[in-house]
């Protein structure tokens, strides 16, 4: 009996330790510079997790507005695709860090912040003001 208890617990080690483990996925911060060179196309999002009103008053060009303070954020974030990249901003970097965070522990794997808006808009990239319709 105590041989085949053993026999079990080796094959359950060792049959685990091969099998490839997904790791926690890790939220990247990218500099202003850093994010300019990153390729947007169909698989990547940009999201302005500031209220509507600061998003109003100006936001990068082609970012969706998804408010976090608000709750929309986390009422957005379950309908996302996880295969998707995001990058997220917000006006100083503290609610885009904790929006990451909740993207994070939901499963989402690539995730960038960026910071603050200005900072962002001071390194030139475009910018846009007024709420577009959201889909």
């Amino acid at each position: 009996m105590r041989i085949l208890a053993i026999s079990i617990l080796a094959t359950l080690m060792f049959g685990c330790a091969g099998m490839p483990q997904q790791g926690p996925a890790q939220v990247q911060k990218l500099t202003p510079t850093e994010f300019k060179e990153q390729n947007m196309n169909s698989k990547t999002v940009l999201v302005d997790v500031r209220t509507p009103e600061e998003y109003e008053s100006g936001h990068l060009d082609g970012a969706m507005l998804s408010d976090f303070r608000g709750g929309v954020f986390a009422e957005d974030l379950k309908n996302w695709d996880k295969d998707k990249v995001y990058y997220l901003y917000c006006a100083s970097g503290n609610r885009s860090g904790q929006a990451a965070e909740l993207m994070k522990q939901a499963g989402f794997q690539h995730i960038y912040d960026l910071g603050g808006y200005q900072s962002l808009k001071e390194a030139g990239l475009p910018t846009e003001t007024g709420l577009e319709e959201q889909e």
